[in-house]
């Protein structure tokens, strides 16, 4: 089963919020396209994303991935709850410091995700990555706790990954004890060593980034970066003038690829002129 669109279905609490204006003369605005697929082994999807192109609280816009884990409905409960708890905080946000709203919210989330499975024995294990962006004009703010990730792509066909894996894997390849492609044939490579709900008191880490013109942000759960290369995500991407159908390449590919887990996507074009493409004009396809 996927789930589509552009924008996903937001909290009650965050459909009053006024839309702010973009600087007078800047036509430009952010776009996006986002999917979710169960994948060829899984039973359920656990993966939840969230997708808004207008002002979410002190947000220009908001961008998030999350992948569940836990046994039964354990991890869909988590990834949900924690986006939900995320975009709820962020809405109600006074402060005017992004980088501080968006990591105070995610540790609150861990605290109240972690009180619950405290409660409820069959919530016990539970826990989520979560990988979001905020853009604003040509700055990128990004959190990230887990394995889910979030890349660059600049024409005509790099990519480069933002955000750090806090996984096994990543460990040993900073270690000197793995190169990227051996790491891609560890059994294991799952396992990773930081999640939302997983203890007491977590990191949030946050990357700050200049974007350009041109550009795309991918966000993605691991069930497509452990299916993909990056060189072939990139080219997947840069092969359509559409976000919708770069997107659907990318789960199709992944499927294609063996589709062993929940696979989700978030593509978003900063710098939108209004174009229903979605991507820059001058890729071909």
């Amino acid at each position: 089963m996927r789930t589509r669109g552009a924008a996903a279905e937001w909290p009650a609490c965050i459909r009053a919020i006024p839309i702010n204006v973009q600087p007078q003369g800047d036509k430009r605005m952010p776009s996006s396209f986002s999917i979710t697929d169960t994948g060829r082994k899984r039973n359920m999807n656990q993966d939840y994303i969230f997708t808004s192109d207008i002002p979410v609280g002190p947000f220009p816009d908001l961008y998030i991935v999350a992948d569940g884990m836990g046994g039964h409905n354990a991890g869909d409960y988590a990834s949900r709850f924690t986006v939900d708890y995320v975009t709820s905080a962020v809405a109600e946000a006074a402060d005017d410091n992004p980088g501080r709203v968006l990591e105070n919210a995610v540790r609150d989330a861990n605290r109240e995700l972690r009180s619950i499975a405290a409660r409820d024995p069959s919530l016990f294990g539970m826990g989520t990555t979560f990988v979001a962006a905020v853009v604003s004009r040509n700055r990128l703010l990004a959190a990230n706790v887990g394995d889910s990730r979030l890349y660059i792509l600049r024409e005509p066909s790099r990519i480069r990954q933002v955000t750090v894996d806090h996984s096994l894997v990543e460990e040993m390849v900073r270690a000197g004890k793995l190169t990227r492609r051996e790491a891609r044939l560890v059994p294991d490579r799952n396992i990773i060593t930081r999640a939302v709900g997983a203890e007491d008191n977590i990191t949030v880490d946050l990357f700050r980034e200049e974007i350009m013109d041109g550009d795309i942000l991918l966000l993605c759960s691991d069930g497509l970066t452990t299916m993909l290369e990056d060189e072939q995500i990139a080219e997947i991407v840069f092969s359509y003038r559409s976000l919708e159908k770069a997107a659907d390449r990318l789960i199709y590919e992944a499927n294609m690829a063996g589709g062993k887990d929940n696979i989700s996507v978030i593509l978003v074009n900063p710098f939108d002129t209004g174009s229903c493409s979605g991507l820059p004009g001058s890729i071909p396809g």
